[in-house]
């Protein structure tokens, strides 16, 4: 009877977390997940240095959490359909990412309106789209300045501290 009393509050105190918070991805989980990317896309910072190495047929993933749709790698050809999306002003959100890697051209018809659009993506990450937006966001150019910013901040309260 305790064990049900427990479960039960167990639940009700999960239940009562936001979305994000309990369904948050783990960026290890997606960077171990990166198998199935690799084989087309790569993370390559804008220095040059490589996070991720992979192919070249696929744009350069680096950056891509809070960037405009198509537009993170401005080298990369990217397809008609993703254009047209990219037009509508979208920037990739995780729920944006997730819904776009569970089903590539589902994805298109439906935020395009158009059956008949294909995605130039064929992959179809089947598990761990949160985990893979938690771990691209954890390699992010945001992400860093953030760290930055905080590291800082970390300083200055030491040095108030110091003083004080």
């Amino acid at each position: 009877m305790l064990k049900n009393a427990a479960l039960s509050t167990l639940a009700a105190l999960t239940m009562g977390l936001s979305g994000t918070a309990a369904f948050a991805g783990d960026p290890a989980a997606g960077e171990r997940e990166w198998r199935g990317c690799r084989s087309c896309h790569a993370l390559t910072d804008d220095e040059g240095n490589q996070i991720q190495r992979g192919g070249r047929s696929a744009p350069n993933l680096y950056g891509i959490p809070g960037a405009a749709v198509a537009s993170a790698d401005p080298d990369f050809g990217y397809s008609d359909p993703l254009l047209a999306y990219a037009e509508t002003g979208a920037v990739w959100n995780e729920e944006l990412f997730v819904e776009y890697v569970t089903d590539p051209t589902a994805f298109l018809r439906h935020h395009l309106g158009d059956d008949s659009v294909r995605s130039a993506m064929t992959y179809r990450m089947r598990r761990g789209a949160e985990d893979m937006w938690a771990y691209l966001e954890s390699v992010s150019p945001a992400v860093e300045a953030d760290a930055a910013e905080g590291d800082m901040a970390e300083g200055d309260m030491a040095e108030d501290a110091a003083t004080d």
